[in-house]
């Protein structure tokens, strides 16, 4: 039997609807990137994108070899798993009654499962000390996203660049310093200002360019997310 291989795969879209791109990462036995692939679908959604990287990922593995794939995507994960068989009984219907959306990619993942191993395991996304394989996904597909073109290992593209919305271990929270003064909080301003670009909240949604946000504890965000990380300590 051969043995388990552990992959990643991740969407993005920079407005959501915006400019798009897909990725997926394969490992190697240490479980550090060894062979990946991305690519542009010009304006489309974040779900879509999250999708059809699946759907790439699922093509480019041979349907023999078994797979773990780590996804920061709730939708895709459960639209392939916990909702598909209840949409297939009704007619590829909501409970609604209304029709599935990304009706195409869902079934055709579908046929790609179909008689393979797979294990998906959600991993969050943004982390300063996240999975390594997510975070290269996300970077691969950001980037695609940006440039609009294709990448990989097999192009001889380089490492994509690190993701503005993942933070650094050396912007996390430190203790307060020995003379009792408690330590800044970067969440705690209730100044808001309009977006210059578009970026990705903590919480995993999209914001555009010109859409208001706000600053919390790993960067910027929408105004309604910057005392989240607080509330859950």
């Amino acid at each position: 039997m051969l043995e388990r291989v552990v992959a990643a795969c991740d969407g993005a879209s920079k407005g959501n609807p915006g400019p798009a791109g897909w990725a997926w990462v394969v490992a190697d036995g240490t479980e550090t990137p060894d062979r990946w692939e991305a690519g542009p679908l010009g304006r489309t959604t974040n779900n879509v994108a999250e999708l059809t990287a699946l759907e790439r990922l699922l093509t480019a593995v041979a349907p023999d070899v078994p797979l773990e794939i780590r996804m920061d995507s709730q939708y895709a994960m459960k639209a392939v798993t916990t909702w598909l068989p209840g949409w297939k009984r009704k007619g590829w219907k909501t409970a609604s009654g209304k029709p599935v959306a990304n009706q195409e990619l869902v079934a055709r993942i579908d046929e790609l499962l179909a008689g393979r191993s797979v294990e998906f395991r959600y991993v969050p996304a943004h982390q300063a000390d996240g999975d390594r394989l997510n975070d290269f996904a996300d970077r691969a597909a950001s980037q695609a996203a940006l440039v609009q073109e294709p990448a990989g290992s097999a192009l001889g593209s380089p490492e994509p660049p690190p993701s503005p919305d993942t933070p650094s271990a050396a912007t996390r929270r430190v203790p307060a310093a020995r003379s009792g003064k408690p330590a800044a909080r970067r969440g705690s301003s209730s100044r808001t200002l309009k977006a210059k670009f578009p970026g990705r909240c903590v919480c995993g949604r999209s914001y555009a360019a010109g859409e208001q946000i706000a600053r919390n504890d790993q960067g910027w965000g929408h105004p309604e997310c910057r005392t989240a990380g607080r509330a859950e300590a």
